[in-house]
């Protein structure tokens, strides 16, 4: 993304050649910029998954990409030339809006019915309570808000639903006139940021349960059931109290969450705050339900978790790759014993980490997990000012399935500080065969 730098160029989608035996490995071979400026392409979703299963039909070929600032979505085909992808068609803002009310788009899932479904963060105004819902049509056009009328969440981010159990779980981040601005921690005292997680009967759209995560579930963001459709468990990352909740389904079908993990703050010196948060801000598991990753992005570690019994996750991997805490930097942790504390953080190939950890991915065979270190304009420019200047990047991290572990791959790099239109900030990653992040099984 460019939005939000200075640098008056369109967003693009960038295609990483990942293929280690390939001429261009670790480059990016492609570039699609969209047509207008000022998008801030944030989160992306297929217009087909597993949820469309024995659809003929149907085929994984556009990823749906919402801007978080203009209101637009693109459809970007990835079939016709999957090297270098093309635009198929962009939905407007004034059409969302005029037909929903809905602005902010962040999160696009498919249905099994082969519909598009879109979190929206806000109304007109950045106002969290008009949000909701939207659905468009295997075409991108337009339907409507999926909940029922009436069955707004009080905020809005990411959400994952899951038909055998009848049940859509979305998650609340904050007022988009607050978030846009940068992080106030006042806003948080005032009410403009969300802890709730909200339970919808997925076959009616209503808004059946509303799960208050109370203090320790401050800022829910990313939330993903466990991939297997017959189980009634997942988690969400809190991301300013940095705690991993598990929420699960009770005898009578209601719904209930328990603190999973949790991340103590760091007492710090030379920093906006005497404490720092690890401030998850992703996560995810792998396809077959036994690790789960997330990120600190302000600590700056990625870790693994064992989570084959889901009430007792094991830590098995930590890597620091970034971080507000790295040797060099002027903010130290004061230790227990009145000592200090820096992150001793790798250089790859001669190049200094910037930034944090901040969105991942994992393959399919859960061998390599891929990290950006890009959250947010506004907020990479108050946190890590010198990322948005010199750009961002891309690393592989190398995974150990059998007992745990990570190691970054020093062949891999992408720095999006080079990019010919000047330095970039690169956010989520998608692969074009699916990954553990939006194929949903019913």
């Amino acid at each position: 993304s460019y939005a939000g730098t200075g640098i008056q160029k369109p967003d693009f989608l960038a295609t990483v050649d990942l293929d280690p035996n390939s001429p261009t490995y670790s480059q990016v071979i492609h570039r699609l910029s969209m047509p207008h400026l000022g998008d801030e392409l944030h989160h992306s979703g297929w217009n087909a998954c597993s949820s469309c299963h024995g659809d003929p039909s149907t085929s994984r070929r556009f990823l749906v990409l919402p801007s978080l600032v203009s209101g637009r979505i693109y459809a970007v085909d990835t079939l016709k030339d999957p090297k270098a992808p093309s635009l198929h068609k962009a939905v407007e803002p004034a059409d969302i809006l005029a037909k929903t009310g809905l602005t902010y788009p962040h999160t696009a899932h498919c249905l099994g019915s082969g519909d598009i479904m879109v979190s929206c963060l806000g109304d007109k105004d950045g106002n969290a309570e008009g949000l909701g819902f939207l659905l468009l049509d295997p075409d991108f056009n337009v339907k409507g808000r999926w909940e029922k009328p009436g069955n707004s969440p009080l905020f809005g981010y990411d959400f994952w639903y899951q038909p055998r159990h009848n049940t859509m779980i979305s998650t609340s981040w904050g007022a988009p006139a607050a978030f846009t601005k940068g992080f106030n921690l006042q806003h948080v005292s005032e009410g403009l940021y969300g802890r709730h997680l909200y339970v919808y009967d997925w076959s009616t759209g209503e808004l059946k349960q509303q799960l208050d995560l109370g203090s320790t579930g401050l800022l829910p963001l990313e939330i993903r059931f466990l991939h297997d459709p017959s189980k009634d468990t997942g988690f969400v990352g809190c991301a300013l109290t940095s705690n991993m909740v598990r929420f699960f389904k009770n005898a009578d079908d209601s719904w209930s969450h328990e603190l999973a993990i949790s991340v103590k703050p760091l007492k710090v010196k030379n920093w906006i705050l005497p404490e720092m948060p690890g401030l998850i801000t992703d996560f995810l598991m792998s396809l077959d339900d036994r690790f789960l990753y997330f990120v600190n992005w302000l600590h700056g570690d990625i870790r693994q978790y064992n989570i084959e019994d889901v009430k007792n996750p094991v830590l098995t991997g930590q890597l620091w790759v970034g971080g507000l805490l790295q040797k060099g930097s002027p903010i130290v942790v004061e230790t227990e014993d009145g000592g200090t504390w820096q992150a001793d953080v790798p250089e790859v190939q001669g190049k200094r980490l910037r930034g944090g950890p901040q969105m991942i991915q994992l393959s399919l065979d859960g061998k390599r997990l891929y990290v950006t270190n890009s959250l947010f304009s506004t907020w990479d420019k108050q946190f890590y000012p010198e990322m948005v200047e010199k750009g961002s990047h891309m690393l592989q991290i190398d995974v150990d399935t059998e007992k745990g572990g990570l190691a970054i791959n020093p062949s891999f790099f992408v720095d999006f500080g080079d990019e010919p239109g000047g330095p970039s900030l690169a956010h989520e990653m998608r692969y074009p065969g699916g990954d553990c992040t939006s194929d949903i099984w019913i």
